[in-house]
């Protein structure tokens, strides 16, 4: 069992910038593959950016590329999202999510979830 608890939502303006954290408990979270989601109202949750157990694999929603960022503290047990240049159509309600499989773009894949935070960017 995991706990995931994500931070670091807001209201931003467009070109802006903020980091997400999600603070990890329970199991060994070294262990897990990490991802980020979000959820725009209206549409369905999608994965923003995820990691391999081992962090050698990253993957970025081609709409994200080059603007966020990944990573992740194993000594904090945090992972991070660095969102740069954001834009009104990033605006969505962001989850983290654990998985036991090595790596995964699917969210159906992923066992372990948080609350979810608030990214909102006005234009």
């Amino acid at each position: 069992q995991v706990q995931l608890v994500e931070s670091g939502g807001g209201l931003v303006q467009a070109g802006g910038s903020l980091r997400l954290s999600c603070a990890a408990s329970g199991r060994t979270f070294s262990s897990f593959a990490m991802g980020w989601f979000r959820k725009a109202p209206g549409k369905e949750r999608e994965v923003v950016a995820a990691f391999s157990w081992n962090g050698r694999s990253t993957y970025y929603a081609d709409s994200v590329k080059g603007r966020f960022t990944i990573s992740k503290d194993n000594v904090k047990s945090t992972v991070y999202l660095q969102l740069n240049s954001l834009k009104p159509e990033d605006t969505a309600i962001y989850y983290c999510a654990a998985t036991y499989s090595d790596e995964a773009t699917n969210l159906d894949d992923y066992e372990y979830w948080g609350q979810g935070t608030q990214v909102t960017v006005s234009s």
